[in-house]
């Protein structure tokens, strides 16, 4: 095996690489890629000849990614999202930016942590192009190892082999809270227990995630599950419109709550949680870093490590 197959890697071999990835199919890839069916056949024996790996089962209805050719593949996207930032990038400074940061929101961040760190950035970096993403933590982290972005604000988690690649820094640590309209039902009573919200259909977020495993831990303890009626949801801007025009009642980090209750879109109910849920940012690890992400990462440990919040 030649120890210098990266040296005759080039962009077009990138595509090839991807463009098969993506059909399945040597025909279908090669009219896509404007070249013929045996010369891309031939590229991809040369290319499983020079790394010393078979990259792709040949079966008759086409190919499929061996776990070698998965590998290779997500370096490829990888290394595509990263030309596709440098153009972008290059194209800010020629206009006069100070070049370009994407940052990932999860719902637990997508409401107030997120909003506040990109303030920060444009306050800091006025000429800043900052992109700013909603999404689940799968998601998000997902696109942060392709480089699509290039930092994550959500939910701690604990112990996933999946975070190996990140660099991990907690942020806060913060109760969790019940919400409803400001006309619900419930506003407004002197004490609430549990058989008082358990009489409203619930609004929650996807099984597996972690305010939901947080809601699911209290209500374990206090002999409870949720109401079978139950609505899951991932999307902020949905759960607020379904509380808001209901009488359901959802289940939010504080902050997020305490913002919409700023707002005056939604009140919080006094039944206290016996939860928490901590908020941590994510970057990519051993990965040079331009210094509009380095500041950016200084704009959200500013932010929001504001005095009070609980570490």
């Amino acid at each position: 095996m030649g120890s210098d197959w990266t040296d005759r890697i080039r962009l077009r071999n990138l595509r090839f690489l991807l463009s098969l990835a993506q059909t399945r199919n040597l025909s279908h890839s090669a009219a896509a890629l404007h070249t013929t069916q045996p010369g891309l056949s031939k590229w991809l024996k040369d290319l499983e000849s020079d790394v010393g790996l078979t990259l792709f089962e040949r079966h008759a209805r086409g190919l499929t990614p061996t776990v070698h050719g998965q590998a290779l593949i997500a370096h490829a996207r990888r290394i595509e999202a990263q030309l596709d930032r440098a153009a972008a990038d290059m194209n800010i400074l020629r206009e006069g930016g100070a070049g370009h940061v994407a940052l990932g929101a999860s719902g637990v961040a997508a409401t107030e942590a997120g909003p506040l760190a990109v303030l920060e950035m444009a306050a800091r970096m006025p000429s800043l192009r900052i992109d700013l993403v909603e999404g689940t933590m799968d998601l998000l982290l997902n696109q942060l190892s392709q480089g699509d972005l290039d930092i994550v604000i959500g939910r701690t988690l604990e112990d996933d082999p999946g975070l190996a690649s990140f660099e991990a820094e907690r942020l806060y640590t913060e109760p969790v809270d019940l919400a409803v309209r400001r006309d619900h039902p419930l506003v407004g009573r002197a004490a609430i227990g549990w058989d008082d919200v358990r009489q409203y259909r619930w609004v929650v977020w996807p099984k597996g995630s972690p305010i939901r495993k947080g809601l699911e831990t209290a209500l374990a303890e206090a002999g409870l599950s949720l109401p079978p009626n139950y609505i899951e949801s991932n999307s902020v801007i949905a759960n607020i419109a379904l509380l808001r025009n209901s009488d359901a009642i959802g289940v939010a980090s504080h902050r997020s709550a305490s913002a919409l209750a700023d707002m005056n879109l939604l009140s919080i109910l006094p039944l206290r949680l016996q939860c928490f849920g901590s908020v941590s940012m994510y970057w990519r690890r051993n990965e040079y870093h331009p210094r509009s992400v380095e500041l950016a990462l200084d704009c959200i440990r500013h932010v929001l490590r504001a005095p009070g919040a609980v570490q």
